[in-house]
Parts: C-alpha cells; sequence; structure tokens
C-alpha cells in the first residue's frame, strides 16, 4: 500500500457513484477506517464530531460497497468508487451535493430522514 500523508490522523475522501460518477460524499478516514474499508469491503470512515469510526449505512442500511480506491498524487486524498445502496446523504438526497451555493435545491429527495432515524437525533 502506498503510504499516505495523514492531516491530524485524517485523510479526506472523495466518494465518487462508480456508475454515474456522481460525487456523492466527502467524509474523512483514519488507519483503522481505512483498514476496516480494505478488509471487509464496505466503506468506514471517522467521524470528526462523534470521534469514532463508522460503518457507511449501519443505521440507514445504505452502504457502499467500495469497488476501487484511488490515491491522489500528493498521497494525501483518497477516492473510493462505490456501489451506493439507497442514498448517500443522512438528509435523505442521492448525493450531499443536492443544492447550489445560493440554497437553491435541485434534487429530490430519496428517502423521508425522520422514519429512517426515527430513533436517532439527526
Amino acid at each position: 500500500m502506498l503510504p499516505l500523508h495523514y492531516t491530524d490522523g485524517l485523510v479526506p475522501v472523495v466518494v465518487q457513484d462508480i456508475m454515474t460518477l456522481d460525487v456523492l460524499m466527502v467524509a474523512y478516514a483514519d488507519e483503522e477506517a481505512l483498514r476496516l474499508t480494505r478488509d471487509t469491503g464496505f466503506a468506514h470512515y471517522f467521524s470528526r464530531s462523534r470521534k469514532k469510526i463508522w460503518k457507511k449505512g449501519e443505521e440507514s442500511g445504505h452502504v457502499q460497497k467500495v469497488r476501487q480506491i484511488l490515491v491522489d498524487c500528493d498521497e494525501d486524498c483518497l477516492l473510493y468508487l462505490v456501489e451506493q445502496t439507497g442514498a448517500a446523504c443522512h438528509t435523505g438526497y442521492q448525493t450531499c451535493f443536492y443544492r447550489t451555493i445560493d440554497g437553491e435545491v435541485i434534487a429530490g429527495q430519496v428517502f423521508d430522514p425522520s422514519k429512517v432515524y426515527a430513533n436517532k437525533g439527526q
């Protein structure tokens, strides 16, 4: 494996749908999350707000099967090419990039987050 340059123990991960090439989300991984991703084939990330590792879809069932991991030229950012089950965004949209910088929503919701995360606060 190529050496990665982590900042504060984390490396940014851009997540792209392998079929549509839509950018689904951006997250962070530490060494353990990357190891879990490689070992299981499913995307794991490090939550900066919760300060813990999480498997994408562990609550919603909207998992990401990782098909390929690419490293950028500076070895300080990863690109996961994934097969996305359900929506990528916890707000119910297919991608986290569903609005313009002016706040215009340019996509429809795929699911109602209040139903999917009924037992958890957002």
